[in-house]
């Protein structure tokens, strides 16, 4: 007995077009930058909110000057954070804004709009 092969096309769905598409959700993000100026500092990292704490910081890049620099994005609305220099916990000299944080010191406030 001789076999034989059946073969069947099947057809292929036809390709969306890009306007199909269903748009994408906006992205109600937006590019944060922090920066912190400690030139012997060994590491400098991030920590908020918006990193869990210190499940996952953000760790800053050292420049040349000395200053330390991350770009994060956030979410529009209040969010607190400190820096972690060298394993000790220190304030962003240049925000304004404070909140207490129940550990006796306080928390600095970036809005994002």
């Amino acid at each position: 007995m001789a076999r034989t092969a059946t073969s069947t096309l099947m057809e292929r769905p036809a390709r969306k077009k890009e306007s199909d598409r269903p748009a994408a959700p906006p992205n109600d993000k937006k590019k944060e930058s922090f920066t912190y100026f400690a030139p012997s500092a060994e590491n400098v990292i991030l920590v908020g909110d918006f990193t869990a704490w210190e499940r996952n910081p953000v760790s800053l890049k050292k420049q040349k000057d000395g200053t330390w620099k991350a770009s994060v994005s956030l979410e529009a609305g209040d969010h607190e954070y400190r820096f972690m220099v060298d394993g000790e916990w220190q304030d962003d000299t240049q925000c304004n804004e404070r909140k207490p944080n129940g550990f006796g010191q306080q928390n600095c406030v970036r809005q994002v709009k």
